[in-house]
């Protein structure tokens, strides 16, 4: 009823399936390079099972989104790879069926997961990322796990170093214990030395406590009002025992949330438009104020009303004060108080502007991250259709299925997008581009790229043919190609010698006549290039047949002429003549002048080529000549 085709169930469950594989892989990938940017958040820091439970959890929620276009990449070119590998994308366009009709069901499952992506990011996502960030601070504020170490200073401890020479990890003592404390400044610093001792934490893991045996406790004490060159105070003990109490957080303190409230990442589309239209209305009113303060301590404001105030601040800007006219009127001394004065206000009122411009600063980047995450809500999304309609068809054109080719293809796309994703967005948040632009920059690219390969697909052209590409450059750059002719195993005729030494003799003399006439060694007349183009028919004659010629030759069993056949070069017939088959390609490329010089040194490099080319045609024919004689005799 619904016009679902058993074609279209057949390739969802591989769709599906390669979906849910890619999924997990590019999940996990995210992850891991995600885990390496805080792991030194995490390593010593004695976290138990449930947070770092929590941690990935939330972790995995918050990078869902990026790994679903990724995903759906990787699995449409698996999918129409191994469907064109199999040749079973053959045999549906066969059945008369055209591939966007192959793409219909895969298609309506990736606007679906389209959809899910928009509403993941809307509700469940900033939830992730509140989470996840409450987790990382306290993770980064929680103390580290007490692990002493043999002879190295311990500084895991605040405000103390701690030495141990040896410790005994049966009993837990530690020997030759050495301890710096330092409290406000160098000359309160305490030295305590201890032939052994115990350490222990509290039972609320607030403290610890560290019990030393038979030592001593050096000390300076604090100094208030002492003259420069007084000494410090220093006070020194002994003791059999002693206890002493060490600040030590061991607990983990889950943040408080409310210092995220303005974090844009943690809210969804309704809540980042709450949040804008407050940030805009009080940084607005802020603005204001501050503009108030100012021109109302300087000048009399002009009435232009709060939409104006540039207006009015150019209006304030073009009166002119001439200062040396009035401190001429003035004496030395009233002078100098009034230039230093002057300078006072001066820096008052230059540090008062550039705090007033950190809060406003503030502001304005706020506001630029709360439309930056309503913008990739959407383009985050709109990915995941871009890239279902990148993959499918070029696993369609490429026809390799497996992990190998559409996993290379796959990341240098997500590269590819992931650089100009991550531009933008840095362009945008720092305000040199427009917000719209930075965030849509990404899908403006690759939109046209998926909209050219699902045409190339659709038409069954051969994007990716190799011989294709390499054909054109050889062209391009007047490659020079050689022959190879080898003996036949079987010949059914055998070659006419007198008639190919005749029409080689023929050859050689048109030759002859051809070099005379059009002096290929010459430069080449501009105007003739690009303006008044003549074809050159009497070389085409003369390559046609001479690769007649050849063609009948290579049926010999002579060995000596075989060598000579494969010396023949292949003739540029057409590119010592004009750059383009079209006039008005030839008169634009003369006006513009790098390509039409470009083009012009090299189609002379291919009159060189020819002259030297038609100089081994003439000696190889003679060569041919001189050994059929030989036949012949």
């Amino acid at each position: 009823m619904l016009g679902i085709k058993k074609l279209d169930i057949f390739i969802v469950k591989q769709f599906g399936l390669l979906f849910i594989g890619a999924f997990c892989i590019c999940q996990f990938v995210l992850m891991m390079q995600f885990l390496w940017r805080y792991i030194d958040d995490l390593i010593g820091k004695g976290l138990t099972l449930d947070v770092l439970a929590q941690y990935f959890w939330w972790m995995a929620l918050m990078l869902m989104p990026q790994a679903f276009p990724l995903a759906l990449l990787l699995s449409s070119l698996i999918t129409y790879g191994n469907l064109g590998e199999t040749s079973e994308l053959t045999a549906i366009k066969a059945a008369g069926i055209s591939l966007m009709q192959a793409f219909r069901g895969p298609m309506v499952l990736s606007i679906l997961i389209t959809i899910a992506s928009f509403l993941f990011q809307n509700f469940v996502t900033p939830r992730s990322n509140m989470e996840f960030e409450r987790l990382l601070v306290s993770m980064k504020q929680k103390s580290p796990e007490l692990e002493i170490p043999e002879g190295v200073f311990y500084d895991g401890i605040p405000n103390t170093n701690l030495y141990v020479q040896r410790k005994d990890l049966t009993t837990g003592m530690l020997y030759g214990i050495m301890i710096y404390r330092m409290t406000d400044s160098y000359d309160d610093k305490a030295i305590i030395l201890a032939d052994s001792g115990q350490l222990m934490a509290t039972e609320e893991k607030k403290h610890l406590v560290l019990h030393l045996y038979d030592g001593a406790w050096h000390e300076n004490m604090r100094s208030q009002s002492l003259a420069g060159n007084a000494q410090v105070p220093y006070r020194r003990e002994t003791f059999t025992f002693k206890n002493i109490v060490l600040d030590f957080d061991g607990t983990f303190n889950l943040a408080d949330g409310d210092i995220f409230r303005n974090n844009a990442q943690a809210k969804s589309l309704k809540q980042l438009q709450w949040g804008l239209d407050s940030l805009n209305e009080y940084y607005d009113s802020l603005g204001h104020t501050y503009y108030t303060a100012a021109m109302a301590s300087t000048y009399k404001i002009p009435d232009t009303g709060k939409k104006d105030s540039l207006k009015a601040l150019e209006m304030v800007a073009t009166k002119k004060v001439i200062a040396d006219s009035v401190l001429e009127r003035l004496l030395y001394e009233p002078t100098r108080k009034t230039m230093n004065t002057a300078h006072t206000q001066t820096v008052m009122a230059t540090n008062d502007l550039e705090f007033k411009s950190i809060m406003t600063g503030d502001g304005d980047r706020l506001i630029r991250k709360h439309k930056i995450e309503m913008w990739n809500k959407f383009t985050l999304s709109l990915s995941c259709l871009i890239f279902f309609f990148i993959g499918a068809p070029l696993g369609a054109i490429i026809r390799k299925g497996g992990l190998g080719v559409p996993v290379i293809i796959s990341v240098l796309v997500f590269i590819f997008y992931y650089i100009l994703d991550n531009t933008g967005f840095r362009m945008a948040r720092g305000g040199m581009w427009a917000i719209w632009f930075g965030k849509t920059i990404s899908t403006a690219v690759l939109a046209p790229l998926a909209i050219f390969v699902t045409y190339k697909a659709t038409n069954d052209s051969m994007v990716f043919n190799a011989d294709a590409y390499r054909n054109f450059f050889i062209k391009l750059f007047g490659i020079r190609q050689h022959r190879h002719i080898y003996r036949k195993e079987v010949i059914i005729n055998d070659p006419d010698y007198h008639g190919d030494k005749v029409q080689l003799m023929k050859i050689t003399d048109e030759i002859s006549a051809y070099s005379k006439q059009h002096k290929l060694y010459k430069l080449p007349n501009i105007i003739d290039v690009f303006f008044r183009y003549r074809p050159d028919h009497d070389i085409e004659d003369i390559s046609e047949r001479m690769e007649t010629t050849i063609e009948d030759l290579a049926n010999t069993t002579n060995r000596v002429i075989l060598q000579n056949l494969n010396k023949y070069p292949i003739l540029a017939v057409k590119a010592h003549t004009r750059p383009f088959e079209y006039k008005w390609a030839n008169i634009v490329a003369a006006i513009i002048i790098p390509v039409g010089a470009f083009l012009y040194l090299r189609m002379w490099r291919f009159r060189l080529q020819l002259y030297r080319d038609l100089k081994i045609v003439k000696t190889t024919n003679d060569a041919i000549v001189e050994e059929i004689e030989k036949i012949n005799s």
